[in-house]
């Protein structure tokens, strides 16, 4: 049951900075078929994420010291782009279409929404 209230908070925070963010764009004719995008969007970010993270922060720990983890918001932005581009690929109406700003805002404010949700949304643990 966590798994799937973690998976609605990651799409509603997605869905939020396809809202607020220029230049991340979500299509779809119908609310359904946004809803699907969106929680689709989620799953692969998760998976981006809980696959690719660890290695990068292995192999790059030494910048993640040098810089004192500010990183961390290149890695997240690069991470959200790669998401992008995985969504179009499975003809997904999804895009990211720029590093900078849509990347590094969308990214941020993704993790930011997430974090607040995860707070006030108890999981079942």
């Amino acid at each position: 049951m966590g798994i799937l209230i973690r998976l609605g908070i990651s799409a509603l925070a997605v869905w939020i900075a396809t809202l607020v963010v220029p230049g991340i764009n979500l299509g779809g004719d119908s609310a359904a078929a946004k809803v699907g995008t969106v929680v689709a969007v989620a799953i692969i970010f998760g998976v981006v994420n809980a696959v690719l993270r660890p290695i990068i922060k292995t192999v790059g720990c030494v910048f993640y010291i040098l810089t004192l983890g500010l990183i961390a918001i290149v890695v997240n932005a690069l991470l959200f782009l790669l998401t992008g581009w995985i969504a179009e690929q499975f003809d997904l109406p999804f895009e990211v279409e720029s590093f900078w700003p849509a990347a590094v805002l969308g990214a941020l404010l993704v993790g930011v929404v997430s974090w607040v949700l995860n707070l006030l949304v108890p999981d079942g643990d």
